[in-house]
């Protein structure tokens, strides 16, 4: 689609596919206006070919009806045509994966299993697990309106074959949702399972007599089991939903102001855009920092000596085994010279100077521990402090 269509929204229709600009493979020609062609007859050639397989791809829809993609009403109304008579558009990935296992009628060979490669380049984001479970779905054939009506007529009565065939007809619109979930430290197969999770929930509250379509109201369970598990796996810190949500706002606010400033914007612009104190901005910023193990590797893969981001990360808490031993001799002298003191002498001076518990102690409060002034006090403390300076051992002390 241009990005002049991108820029329009239809507020009847939020959330659905949209079709890609088309690819080197199919080329688009010179802006002009739309070529006429019969619009019914290329529609029913459309949907024939979907009602054989279940699903069109983009491609074809953009082949079959030429610059649609700058026609927004009438994408539309393609694909309320075809999602009523239960055809998915789907990507040509997916639909390689799809077509690979399309039921054979008796007595006929399938070229397409002697010839097929064993593997698919489907792209970085598929391993095997997912070719064979894509392999596993496609076979199911998708429901109609009237099907769909049927059997969850006969799950309130408690039909537990309804139940599994209505999920498995509904698994390939798990996978379209959960697609646009990837890159947010969940894996394509671990968003694919939370948002079978939401889908079964979906199936036991499904109610047809309100007149929606089944796959419009699972929609909505399936978003929120997928957020929900984002939410709380998807960080080593698991961060409340709601935060989560703010997040988000925060990131889409981030962006647009980026793309509209040409730079990054500061925290009050971002809290003027979202209509938020720029205390929170930056509450916000500090919480979407992601966590960083303190193993993960540091310099090129294949050193033999793989550095840790540890190892360059000082511990301020911990002691260095030069400075914990100085203290522990400056303990033993101050211990050694203490004891020629008077008993009185030595407890005021720990609680005039916080030997004992790490706390000093004000005049006036040493004296009500003793029962004596503060000036009587501070006449015991110098007192004691001069015989310190005439032990023989005072200048082990002044080393530190």
């Amino acid at each position: 689609m241009s990005p002049k269509s991108k820029k329009q929204k239809n507020p009847k229709r939020t959330g659905k596919k949209v079709l890609k600009v088309r690819s080197k493979a199919h080329p688009r020609k010179h802006k002009e206006s739309r070529p006429h062609f019969d619009w019914e007859k290329s529609l029913r050639d459309l949907v024939e070919k979907g009602r054989n397989r279940g699903f069109v791809t983009e491609a074809e829809i953009l082949d079959s009806i030429p610059g649609i993609e700058n026609h927004l009403s009438e994408l539309e109304q393609l694909f309320d045509k075809l999602e009523s008579l239960g055809i998915e558009a789907v990507d040509q990935e997916v639909a390689s994966v799809w077509e690979q296992n399309k039921p054979v009628e008796k007595g006929t060979k399938s070229k397409s299993r002697v010839s097929a490669p064993e593997s698919y380049d489907l792209g970085d984001i598929y391993d095997d697990s997912i070719q064979m479970y894509l392999r596993e779905i496609g076979k199911v054939s998708l429901l109609k309106g009237d099907e769909e009506v049927e059997l969850a007529k006969r799950i309130t009565k408690g039909d537990v074959a309804a139940r599994k065939k209505l999920t498995e007809a509904n698994l390939r619109l798990v996978v379209s949702i959960a697609k646009k979930y990837m890159g947010r430290n969940l894996g394509l197969l671990d968003l694919i399972q939370e948002g079978n999770l939401g889908l079964f929930r979906a199936v036991e509250k499904f109610d047809w007599t309100k007149g929606y379509k089944f796959s419009t109201y699972a929609t909505w369970w399936i978003r929120q089991a997928i957020t929900r598990a984002l939410a709380d796996q998807s960080r080593t810190i698991r961060i409340p939903v709601h935060m989560v949500e703010t997040l988000n706002k925060y990131a889409q606010a981030e962006r647009s102001l980026v793309q509209e400033l040409g730079r990054e914007p500061t925290a009050e612009e971002i809290a003027a855009e979202m209509g938020i104190e720029p205390a929170k901005v930056l509450q916000l910023q500090k919480i979407s920092q992601e966590t960083v193990s303190i193993d993960t590797a540091v310099g090129d893969e294949g050193d033999e000596e793989d550095s840790r981001l540890g190892d360059f990360i000082v511990d301020e808490q911990t002691t260095m085994p030069a400075d914990s031993a100085g203290r522990q001799l400056l303990r033993e002298y101050v211990t050694s010279v203490l004891k020629d003191l008077d008993p009185r002498e030595q407890k005021i001076l720990k609680m005039r100077f916080g030997l004992e518990d790490g706390v000093t102690h004000t005049l006036e409060e040493v004296g009500k521990e003793f029962g004596v002034t503060r000036e009587r006090i501070r006449q015991i403390e110098a007192k004691a402090l001069e015989r310190i300076k005439e032990h023989k051992d005072i200048q082990k002390l002044r080393d530190y």
